[in-house]
């Protein structure tokens, strides 16, 4: 679209939605806006993440009136992407160094349109380019996003209680129809290199299965799970399997080839895992991929409440100059760390856990024991 033509004489902040989309996006920029507009700057959004910083530009104002109406609304208004020529992440932990001339174009852009500071909304990703953006000298702060829940330094990120509910209303929906049929279903959710939507989606789902990237797990134990719960009168069981979970050999499953600076594609795990339950036994299996359903539809209250703090948050560390910072639910509190700190390594779900524990007092079995495992020894 054509840029709009602005006032000179009120200051600047940028704004960019970068990465996979989830809901809550729309509640950032929102906040962005109207804290920006009480605070006497103009702020211009960059459509297609970071994309729109250069070649060419692309950008609108966002205002408290083009911005009211989308607390509400899933997805983002400026558009966003995971690909392009400022993709920086590799695996899990490595990093692409972006090219020289791109930030050099980069770096133009903010002295064409004199902005005073980027705000980045994006996950490890996103934020590991705005990282090289503050390396490189230039004014940026991160907001975390991410449905997977996986970034360090924030308790929790906008974008996964929505997707716990959308696992959570699935799973209901599928207890009722595997129960009609005596049937096991398995449910493929997100998550690349953690398990927070599988665990937290299974606990709230009533999953009786939950096999995750964190905890080692054998085919044996869920069929053990299976007949515990036939002797229990149970003639169905719900299987929930985040898409990063390896396989009993150790491998993982995917759907697509890396290529260039992107990772690899996952997904597929739950139709193998059907497929090699279906061999094993003679009880109907079927298996349901969420895919982006998870990524899909407006945010829920927490999300809502979160990503308006976060963006509120956002600004106030640009007008404080406090840039290479990321903000930061430290609950109940929204704080600030070095976007280095956020993007340095995942937070992963740990095995001892409060919520692991929590699900083998219900008897979820998580693939690792042939039956229940006591989470609180009384000691002698």
């Amino acid at each position: 679209m054509q840029n709009e033509q602005v006032s000179i004489h009120r200051p600047r902040i940028g704004v960019l939605t970068s990465g996979g989309d989830c809901p809550g996006l729309n509640a950032v920029l929102r906040a962005v806006a109207k804290t920006a507009y009480w605070q006497g700057y103009e702020v211009f959004g960059f459509e297609d993440g970071f994309e729109g910083l250069i070649d060419p530009i692309r950008y609108r104002k966002l205002t408290p009136q083009n911005t009211q109406g989308i607390l509400t609304m899933g997805g983002t208004i400026l558009g966003s992407t995971n690909r392009g020529r400022f993709a920086a992440r590799v695996g899990v932990s490595g990093r692409a160094e972006i090219a020289p001339e791109l930030i050099k174009k980069v770096s133009a852009t903010f002295d064409e349109l004199k902005l005073e500071g980027l705000i980045c909304v994006g996950g490890d990703g996103s934020l590991s380019t705005a990282l090289q953006f503050h390396e490189a000298g230039l004014p940026v702060v991160g907001v975390p996003k991410t449905i997977d829940n996986d970034l360090s330094s924030t308790a929790y990120t906008f974008g996964f209680n929505s997707a716990v509910l959308c696992c959570a209303d699935a799973l209901d929906r599928l207890h009722t129809t595997a129960a009609s049929h005596r049937r096991v279903l398995v449910m493929e959710v997100m998550g690349r290199h953690t398990g927070w939507i599988a665990l937290h989606g299974g606990i709230a789902g009533g999953a009786d299965v939950i096999l995750l990237p964190e905890i080692p797990w054998e085919y044996d134990n869920i069929l053990a799970k299976i007949d515990e719960r036939k002797q229990l009168g149970k003639e169905f069981t719900l299987v929930v399997v985040a898409e990063g979970a390896n396989l009993p050999d150790g491998s993982m499953v995917a759907s697509g080839e890396a290529s260039g600076n992107l990772q690899t594609r996952l997904g597929g795990i739950g139709h193998v895992v059907t497929d090699e339950l279906s061999r094993r036994i003679k009880q109907e299996v079927r298996c349901v991929v969420l895919g982006h359903l998870q990524r899909g539809g407006g945010p829920t209250t927490f999300d809502r409440v979160l990503a308006t703090m976060f963006g509120t948050h956002a600004v106030r560390l640009v007008l404080q100059k406090k840039f290479g910072q990321m903000v930061s639910f430290d609950p109940p509190d929204i704080v600030s760390v070095p976007i280095a700190d956020a993007v340095d390594s995942i937070r992963t779900v740990d095995p001892n856990g409060s919520a692991v524990m929590s699900a083998r007092a219900l008897g979820i079995n998580f693939g690792d024991t042939p039956g229940y495992q006591n989470p609180f020894p009384i000691p002698e």
